[in-house]
């Protein structure tokens, strides 16, 4: 299997809507792994969806704790061990991972216990290790690397961009933040900067459907990029491709990928993709893999 990146979940927030897009999520592989960058809801049907055994499961990482992005990583380590997972996987995320998992566990505690005795399935809480992070050095095991950067998020302190390397090849993801100038360095040169976009004349209506008005603008404002500023980091960084995601909106019926593209052109004019959900994106720096659209 080439390496790719593929967009299981592409909207920013974790309201759902009638004929909308899955909040974030994303499988990477590279190098032979197969890594998991966030969880919201939907990603184990995406998984399944992009060809992957749920048996296979490598490596997790949570940028953050906001339920866009953490929401369904319990739920798709029990699916896994419910359809054999029977070798350790490792879980990276922020301070307070931990607690979510062991009280997944709790809560899941009736079914855990009954399927190791009725179905003889190994501890599914000896199989899962997590790993709380903080800024720089996360990973480097095998010649895969993967470091940290702490990014703008307010109120969530513990937001973390991540740099991914094996093999001559990076993706860098921006995590959720607001325009956030040090993460052109962190990107520097990578094959794929992987950036939340959000779109100005999106937000009010968005704010409208969603009924939190004021005080939902003035957190999508502070704690969010547009499009624009994400073409700038990119421009900045130097990268080989822009991959906006994490759409705000992501369900506009109004707003269409060449509203997308009017905006991010303004400020970068290099190789672009527009996230959809199951978009494929390859890493070979040839053509475009399968059923991706580039602009």
């Amino acid at each position: 299997m080439p390496d790719r990146l593929v967009l299981l979940g592409s909207k920013g927030g974790p309201a759902l809507r009638p004929g909308g897009p899955w909040p974030s999520s994303s499988l990477l592989e590279i190098g032979g792994r197969t890594i998991v960058v966030d969880c919201g809801l939907g990603v184990t049907r995406g998984l399944v969806d992009a060809g992957i055994s749920l048996k296979a499961l490598d490596l997790i990482f949570i940028t953050h704790l906001h339920s866009d992005h953490v929401l369904e990583l319990g739920p798709l380590i029990h699916t896994a061990w419910t359809a054999g997972l029977a070798t350790p996987i490792s879980v990276f995320g922020p301070p307070g991972t931990g607690h979510y998992w062991r009280r997944f566990c709790q809560a899941m505690e009736f079914d855990i216990e009954i399927r190791i005795v009725d179905e003889g399935r190994p501890d599914i809480r000896e199989l899962v290790s997590i790993d709380e992070f903080g800024e720089g050095q996360v990973v480097e095991q095998g010649g895969l690397k993967v470091t940290a950067l702490r990014v703008d998020h307010p109120p969530v302190t513990d937001c973390f961009a991540l740099r991914v390397e094996h093999g001559g090849k990076n993706v860098v993801f921006s995590a959720d933040t607001a325009f956030f100038p040090p993460l052109a360095d962190f990107a520097k040169g990578a094959d794929l900067l992987v950036h939340e976009a959000m779109l100005q004349e999106g937000i009010e209506r968005l704010v409208a459907r969603t009924g939190n008005g004021a005080r939902l603008k003035e957190h999508l404002l502070a704690s969010h990029s547009f499009a624009e500023e994400a073409g700038r980091i990119a421009s900045d960084a130097g990268v080989k491709r822009l991959v906006l995601n994490h759409l705000i909106p992501a369900d506009d019926p109004e707003i269409g990928e060449a509203d997308w593209l009017a905006a991010v052109r303004n400020t970068w004019a290099g190789d672009l993709t527009i996230a959809r959900d199951g978009l494929v994106v390859g890493l070979s720096g040839a053509k475009a893999a399968q059923g991706e659209e580039t602009a």
